[in-house]
């Protein structure tokens, strides 16, 4: 496996805040946990371990005072399936790190554990039998004519893609080793589920 800094300077990240946020009551990405904005901790760690930090975002005057590229989702109204599209197309590198702007618990060992296993395959996402985590997930430029072909056949998931590629299915017994808790992959949608999460785990540093 190569180490983090080779991955430095030849693939980006990025960052999908498209969702509207509706049962949370404001945007997740401005949600505070131990005082600082969730948007604020996850540009933090990505600039650790990237050169390039975009944000793909329907509102983009809302992250001015983020110092990373910050684009409007090119197809938006279909969920993270444009997400993806839109930060693949803005990539300079042919690889791009996604995550989701609501995951406290982000961790650069998980991180960089991906990054290592994606140059073998196209895609590399954790999966747990049926339940893929596609927003914590590496895409090649290449799914972008998956993401085209899904769009034409009226289909939004983004995993109906995955058998049209090379995929490294991380399991769970492999992340286990990095974070027994599972942790990293956790989201949340409403003030409760926030609430619960936190009540139960410590954010990583």
């Amino acid at each position: 496996m190569c180490s983090l800094n080779n991955f430095r300077n030849t693939m980006a990240s990025v960052i999908l805040a498209g969702g509207e946020s509706s049962r949370m009551g404001k945007n997740k990405a401005f949600i505070e946990v131990n005082g600082v904005r969730m948007i604020d901790r996850t540009v933090s760690l990505l600039k650790e371990i990237f050169d390039e930090v975009i944000l793909v975002t329907n509102s983009p005057f809302e992250f001015l005072d983020l110092d990373i590229k910050i684009v409007k989702d090119l197809i938006p109204k279909i969920g993270p399936l444009g997400g993806i599209y839109t930060g693949l197309f803005f990539s300079s590198s042919p690889k791009a790190f996604f995550v989701g702007c609501d995951m406290p618990f982000l961790n650069k060992e998980v991180i960089q554990y991906f990054l290592d296993l994606a140059e073998t395959a196209e895609i590399v996402v954790h999966r747990l039998n049926d339940y893929w985590e596609p927003l914590h997930a590496v895409y090649s430029r290449s799914f972008m004519k998956s993401i085209e072909r899904l769009i034409e056949l009226g289909e939004r998931k983004i995993i109906k893609g995955y058998k049209w590629t090379k995929v490294h299915e991380v399991t769970r017994e492999e992340l286990t080793l990095l974070d027994p808790d599972l942790r990293s992959l956790l989201n949340f949608n409403t003030p409760e589920e926030l609430k619960k999460l936190l009540d139960i785990y410590t954010p990583y540093g």
